[in-house]
């Protein structure tokens, strides 16, 4: 197996992987969008399994099972609000690396990630493609002979063609 990335449209919560990355507030309690989805497609256990986990701070990970996803793990990680500041991107960075080491340490070969901080979070789409991009790449780099099948599930067309532009190398 080799490292792979690819992009698609599609429902997070009904990826066949290994683990699904949950765009989550601190509290990982759920919240709205990706985040509320998640909750609700796996099930009332998930929050059962969140209440034990204290929380995550922001750029961090933790992971939980997938309970009635298909995903076999959840894993939380908690992007920044999006203020401008340059240690927005240095969190959210960080929430792709998180993550991607995370998966790394339980095993798993496949993983999708959302649209981090995209949302009611406010950060820039085409910033944050490239930040999502960048990370994804340089981890992929950095564990050549891992076989890390890493999937960004995008919301919508429009979404798609954010991170299309940001893979040809052209601004929006």
């Amino acid at each position: 197996m080799k490292n792979e990335i690819k992009f698609m449209v599609g429902d997070i919560t009904t990826m066949e992987v290994d683990a699904i990355v949950n765009a989550a507030n601190k509290t990982l309690l759920g919240g709205s969008g990706v985040d509320g989805a998640i909750h609700f497609a796996a099930g009332p256990e998930l929050l059962e399994e969140c209440k034990k986990l204290g929380g995550c701070e922001t750029g961090a990970a933790k992971i939980t099972k997938g309970y009635k996803l298909p995903a076999k793990y959840v894993i939380h990680t908690v992007g920044p609000i999006y203020t401008g500041n340059s240690r927005n991107a240095a969190e959210l960075y960080s929430c792709y690396r998180s993550s991607l080491d995370l998966a790394a340490e339980h095993d798993l070969h496949s993983i999708a990630f959302p649209a981090i901080s995209t949302g009611v979070y406010g950060y820039p789409k085409a910033d944050a493609a490239m930040i999502a991009v960048k990370a994804v790449v340089n981890w992929l780099d950095e564990h050549k002979d891992y076989g890390m099948q890493v999937n960004m599930v995008c919301y919508s067309n429009a979404d798609y063609k954010v991170y299309e532009l940001v893979v040809k190398g052209k601004e929006q």
